[in-house]
């Protein structure tokens, strides 16, 4: 009786595993054959087949001088670009090795405008040690979004890192006290101080930060130049360095830095530049 059960537990664990390794492959040929959606406006995202096999050695392809994400579908290479939000309508190109150009065309787009009366006065005219803080700040950004981790497949379908409405949507053209400022890079998600935040995808914690606009802050490398970013936080409650899954806690909603009110500011970064993050999210 006992050989019987015993026998029946190696079946089963067995079954487990192939259970376990099966779902693991799918889930890796889904994240190899699912791509953000393609919006070719400013902020948006152009998806270009390079008609490459994917049998062939991946291929290394460039926006402005800038390198861009690769992925595989349907058997063949695709580039990932993220179109800046100043980028005027036109055609535009990426060059792929040896000089290759493949064109693209960006569409006009024009975002609505948003007034916000901010308190705290330095933090829409910082004074001259703000200031001092702030260049130092955006040196340490600068290295973060110009490192490049060479990760096949990587994940781009996210979750949404926290329960809430959006409150303010990416690109708005903004006004602080009535002065003009630089366009809203992220997407604004309305939740209670101390409300738990998780990751958008599987990543490693590249930086994390009091800054003086983003305050307590979070920025996660997913690889090829994908980065999302966590702003206002209350509590940061993962290191730099450290690996995080899909879905992990990384920290807790708050209202630090320039803000109105309690909520999360999340960012997605491509090849440098800002992007709409709905369109790495399924649809609403």
């Amino acid at each position: 009786m006992a050989h019987k059960e015993n026998a029946l537990l190696n079946l089963r664990s067995k079954l487990f595993s192939v259970f376990i390794v099966t779902f693991y492959l799918l889930s890796q040929n889904s994240f190899a054959n699912s791509l953000p959606k393609n919006d070719t406006v400013p902020g948006g995202i152009a998806i270009i087949n390079l008609n490459i096999d994917s049998d062939k050695p991946v291929p290394q392809a460039t926006f402005k001088n800038r390198r861009v994400m690769l992925k595989e579908k349907n058997r063949t290479w695709h580039a990932i670009v993220g179109i800046p939000l100043n980028t005027k309508a036109g055609r535009y190109f990426i060059k792929v090795a040896k000089g290759k150009k493949y064109p693209f065309k960006v569409k006009q787009k024009k975002y609505k405008t948003q007034y916000l009366t901010i308190k705290n006065k330095r933090k829409v005219n910082p004074t001259k040690k703000d200031i001092e803080r702030i260049i130092k700040e955006k040196k340490i950004i600068k290295t973060v979004f110009n490192k490049w981790r060479n990760v096949p497949n990587v994940n781009t379908d996210f979750i949404i890192p926290v329960n809430g409405p959006f409150s303010s949507p990416f690109g708005l053209r903004r006004f602080f006290n009535k002065q003009p400022r630089r366009p809203h890079s992220g997407l604004d998600i309305a939740a209670a101080t101390g409300t738990s935040v998780r990751a958008a995808a599987t990543g490693i914690i590249s930086n994390t930060g009091d800054y003086f606009f983003n305050g307590n802050s979070i920025f996660i490398d997913h690889g090829q130049g994908l980065i999302t970013m966590y702003f206002h936080l209350s509590k940061i409650i993962i290191k730099t360095g450290q690996q995080v899954k899909q879905g992990d806690i990384i920290g807790e909603v708050g209202m630090t830095g320039r803000v109105t009110g309690a909520h999360l500011h999340w960012s997605v970064n491509l090849n440098n530049t800002r992007v709409e993050p709905m369109l790495f999210l399924p649809e609403q």
